[in-house]
């Protein structure tokens, strides 16, 4: 059962196509986990550079999918929509690693953590995974800005 789906996302986030990176959110608990979904299709903009003979998805998109989930989980946290003065930034990456490719028809499951949280700056803990295997991991600094 999903919580969220694509329009309800839609209504809190501010990415848009081609740069949303999460098309449902599967579970959540407020200040601890999410859990949401990216359907890798083969229509993916990226795909035409990365690559056209083996199209496979940069580990940064795939760090930026998680960077997506854990902004949803701040928003489900703390209930304020994103404004001018309600924006979180990714501010830092941390031990990431690729473990697995992530390819066209591939269903990447974004999980993601709260391992601690101080006034505006949230850490989380994230894995992507496929199939249930491991394809990327990564501790995520999130912080909040203002929109000039």
């Amino acid at each position: 059962m999903s919580i969220a789906k694509i329009l309800e996302i839609k209504e809190i986030t501010p990415h848009r196509y081609p740069f949303l990176f999460v098309d449902r959110v599967l579970e959540v608990e407020p200040g601890k986990s999410i859990l949401a979904l990216k359907n890798v299709t083969g229509n993916e903009e990226f795909f035409n550079g990365h690559f056209p003979q083996r199209p496979i998805m940069p580990g940064v998109l795939q760090v930026e999918a998680l960077a997506q989930a854990a902004g949803l989980l701040i928003f489900y946290t703390t209930n304020i929509p994103v404004d001018a003065t309600n924006w979180y930034f990714l501010a830092g990456v941390d031990n990431a690693r690729f473990k697995r490719l992530v390819e066209p028809g591939d269903q990447l499951h974004l999980r993601v953590e709260v391992a601690k949280q101080r006034r505006e700056l949230w850490v989380f803990n994230a894995k992507a995974t496929v199939d249930g295997e491991l394809a990327c991991s990564a501790e995520l600094l999130i912080a909040k800005g203002v929109l000039k």
